[in-house]
Order: C-alpha cells, then structure tokens, then sequence
C-alpha cells in the first residue's frame, strides 16, 4: 500500500486491516493461510485481525475462507450521495444510456485517482473491468483525461509525480510530453478521446462537469466497441450531444 509523504507515521496495525481489506477485495475471499502468506506476518496477528473485522460486520466467514462484508455498501452509498454532481448528473446518465444505446459513466476524481460514481448501460453497451467505485488512473480513459485537463496545472504535475503514467495498453500515454500535450488538446476543443487505451477495442468520449472557475467536479463518458464509436459518430455526433448533457448538469449544480 502506497502511503503519502505527507501523510505523518502511519498507524500499522490500520494499514494492516486496510491491506486485508485490499486483498479480499481483489481475490474475492481467501483463507486464513493465503492472506498470512501475503501479508508476511504471523498467522496469529492476521487471525486478530480477521476476527476483529468479523466482529464488526466487516468481513464474513464461511468455511474457512473470508470475504468482504455487505456493511461497505453502507459506508459506499452514503460517500457517494455526499456528492451533489452524482445527483444531478444520474438522470442525464440514464437519458444519454437510453439515447446512445452505449455504457455511459459519471466519473469523479478523488486523491489523485479517478473513481466511476455511476454508470448506466445503454441496449448494446459492452462489458469492461469498469464498476462503480472502481479506481483508475486518470491519464487512461477519456473521462479521466477530461478531468486532468480541467485542473490547475500544479495539480496535474502533484498527480502524475505521485502515480506516474503507467499503461494499460499499448495506445495508452506513458510520458509527459504526450500528457501535456493532449491536455492542450482537449482544452481546447472542451472533450477527450480513450482510442483503446484503457480496453483495446474500446473508444469512448469524455466531457468535463466543472464549476465556476472552470476547476473539474468530474466527467461523463460514453464508451463501446471501436468499430462502432468511430467517424463522424465520435468525432462530430457524440461529442455534441454529450456536450449539451454536461452544460445541462452544470447549470443545474450551480443553482442547487
């Protein structure tokens, strides 16, 4: 687990609980045995740990392997209605999914990372790793590079110098050059392009929600298959209407 430098000394035993938190949450469930050999700690100290979780409805047992609880469905619905964009921006989502016949998401950004709050699926949207809560890195995807366009400068160097600029396919921006200069690009025509760098075979557009300063408050994206987002369809179509949709929500986040 990456700690930030400013972050003060950490307390390990709750980096600890976070890590198992972690590893169920990428493995699904696991037993006792298998996290300790993770964790490299004494089975012991991972068995106070467990059964501290358990306890609280953390984590659930069955025979003899632990997985995430349904209490963090309660803490994750309540983080996300904490943001007045998810509410204003899910019926847009919802009408764009019903028009466009395609996945659309509402995106925001959060420690430096993008983070899917919603998603609706359109009549012939296609499948990706892509969930609700799911974390990304901004630079990879279409609504994630929106954002990054649409915050200070100094921001955008903060989050490339904490996270790099990994790849996640062959089409993905990896140096800085690249970045800055689709920042330029998407400044100026007001949306972003994802030509397969997050799913090979995937293209999808990404409009920024931002507030009176022009500073991102998150994005909307439609996503699909290449062969059918291409053309006039992404270049000329789908950019107009998702346009008008994020103009529509901003007005009506700054009079809510």
């Amino acid at each position: 687990m990456t700690v930030p430098a400013d972050s003060g000394r950490p307390v390990e035993t709750v980096e600890r609980a976070i890590e198992i938190i972690e590893f169920l949450k990428e493995n699904g469930s696991a037993t006792v045995p298998e996290i300790t050999d993770y964790l490299g700690c004494a089975k012991s100290t991972v068995h106070r740990h467990l059964k501290t979780l358990e306890a609280n409805s953390f984590l659930i047992e069955s025979d003899g392997e632990y997985r995430l609880g349904i209490r963090f469905l309660d803490y994750g619905s309540i983080a996300r209605d904490k943001y007045t964009l998810y509410q204003e921006a899910k019926p847009k989502v919802d009408e764009l999914a019903d028009e466009t016949e395609e996945k659309i998401w509402c995106t925001v950004e959060e420690h430096g990372r993008s983070v899917h709050i919603y998603g609706a699926q359109g009549k012939h949207s296609v499948r990706t790793y892509a969930r609700v809560g799911h974390r990304n890195y901004l630079h990879q995807h279409a609504a994630g590079k929106a954002i990054l366009a649409h915050l200070p400068d100094e921001r955008i160097e903060e989050i490339v110098d904490a996270y790099g600029l990994p790849a996640r396919t062959p089409h993905t921006i990896t140096t800085v050059d690249e970045l800055w200069e689709e920042i330029e690009a998407i400044r100026d025509r007001g949306y972003a392009f994802n030509l397969e760098e997050s799913v090979e075979g995937l293209h999808a557009i990404g409009a920024p929600i931002t507030d009176k300063d022009d500073i991102a408050l998150g994005a909307i994206s439609i996503s699909g298959p290449a062969n059918r987002l291409d053309g006039s369809l992404l270049r000329d179509e789908l950019p107009t209407l998702l346009l008008g949709a994020v103009n529509e929500i901003t007005i009506n986040l700054a009079h809510a």
